[in-house]
């Protein structure tokens, strides 16, 4: 999340070439996006917002929170200005003169050393994004057998892994179609909340989850920066749904594979519903029995993958094709020891609905709620769609019993068409 200070007021203001002077100085002594953002609102009479290339806000220097959301929201009366280097676009600057606009010299020595500072801080990050995604997936993948070797290149990123180290895991989510490169922007976020709390931590894109490789053995470090790096995805991108897992450490860096798996199975696991942020960062040491799956995902995906398609898999296709809640009431009547009372309160729903929809189960993997076989196996069957990364769809329920109307009584003919009803059956 961008680092907000308070603009100077207007009182007081130092003559422009006083305040090009502590620009100028500011930038030459590092003293940072904020206070840099600061001194060019002063030097500029107005409220100033810094964007870096990707879209991503670096710094906001405003009197009040409404005068931030104009900014941001490029409200009229805001000038953007594209920030270059070498004809090369390295951010921008967003700016709401208070009085009068300045002069066309004054702005130009104003950008041209802000756009020097955002490329001084930017550069590194910028430039050592492909060697820290190389070794990122070096160390995650086990490509690297010498330990030696491993923490040597580590160090050459800023990374010591003498010590150890863990994984955390995130999974990031549109909840709305999201224009841009988001994924760019929420490495971006997500690098930088890290090495917040623990300086060398390494961020990377993996697949389709994020990886963070944070050095040392304390455990409390490496949870305050997954929390620390979810809090900052969810401020800076309110429309994306971010869950985190957590490995065990690795006290040796060459068992850092080991620990990608666990941070990952944790982060599948992981509840993107928790009301509390802290229950959405999940350690590898709370998955309770979906520990026991790991060997499965680790050596053998593809057999976990082919018991989540016998099990599990035709309720969320008929979930996702008919907007039923098929997934939702078998897991809560698990959870609840087959309780259909428990399982009533909690969902909010009548109890012929959830006897259909558990009817509907039966028809679709042949599986009864009502054996203990069948519950086994379909509680097995839900841990390996959690294990997997498969996200039960979300949609309104059109079956018998809810007031929006009723869904057609046969299965989709692609998953288990053998226990499809007659035709007479379907139309009863």
């Amino acid at each position: 999340m961008a680092e907000k200070t308070k603009a100077t007021p207007k009182r007081g203001a130092k003559p422009p070439a006083q305040a090009l002077d502590a620009l100028a100085e500011s930038v030459e002594s590092g003293a940072g996006l904020p206070e840099t953002a600061r001194r060019a609102g002063a030097a500029l009479g107005a409220a100033v917002a810094l964007i870096d290339s990707r879209g991503a806000v670096l710094a906001v220097a405003a009197g009040s929170p409404a005068e931030e959301h104009e900014l941001l929201s490029k409200k009229d009366g805001v000038t953007v200005i594209d920030l270059r280097v070498s004809e090369s676009v390295v951010g921008q600057l967003r700016f709401r003169a208070r009085a009068d606009a300045p002069a066309p010299s004054h702005l130009r020595m104003v950008t041209t050393l802000l756009a020097l500072e955002v490329e001084r801080t930017r550069a590194p990050e910028r430039a050592g994004e492909a060697a820290v995604g190389t070794f990122v997936k070096a160390a995650l993948d086990g490509e690297v057998e010498d330990r030696r070797d491993l923490i040597a290149r580590g160090k050459e990123l800023g990374v010591d892994l003498d010590k150890g180290a863990s994984v955390v895991a995130l999974h990031i989510h549109p909840r709305v179609p999201a224009e841009g490169d988001w994924q760019a922007r929420a490495l971006t976020i997500v690098a930088r909340g890290a090495r917040g709390v623990v300086p060398g931590s390494l961020s990377a894109l993996r697949s389709e989850h994020l990886a963070v490789i944070v050095p040392g053995a304390d455990e409390a470090l490496a949870q305050r920066a997954a929390q620390a790096v979810l809090r900052s995805v969810e401020d800076a991108m309110p429309g994306f749904a971010v869950v985190a897992g957590r490995s065990r450490v690795a006290a040796d860096p060459l068992d850092l594979p080991r620990a990608a798996a666990e941070a990952l199975l944790a982060a599948n696991v992981a509840s993107p519903e928790a009301d509390d942020p802290v229950g959405r960062v999940l350690a590898f040491d709370d998955t309770g029995a979906y520990r026991l799956l790991l060997p499965a995902m680790s050596d053998d995906p593809a057999e976990l993958e082919r018991f989540y398609l016998d099990t599990i898999a035709p309720l969320v296709a008929y979930d996702e094709q008919y907007g039923t809640e098929l997934v939702l009431t078998l897991e809560t009547f698990l959870a609840n020891d087959g309780s259909m009372a428990a399982t009533h309160k909690q969902l909010f729903t009548h109890r012929h609905t959830i006897r259909y929809r558990l009817e509907r189960v039966r028809e679709l993997t042949g599986l009864d709620v009502n054996s203990t076989d069948g519950r086994e196996r379909l509680g097995l069957g839900l841990k390996a769609m959690r294990v997997l990364g498969v996200r039960a769809p979300s949609a309104p329920v059109f079956e018998p019993g809810a007031e929006s109307g009723r869904v057609p009584r046969r299965p989709p003919d692609v998953l288990h068409a053998r226990r499809a009803r007659t035709s007479a059956e379907d139309e009863s």
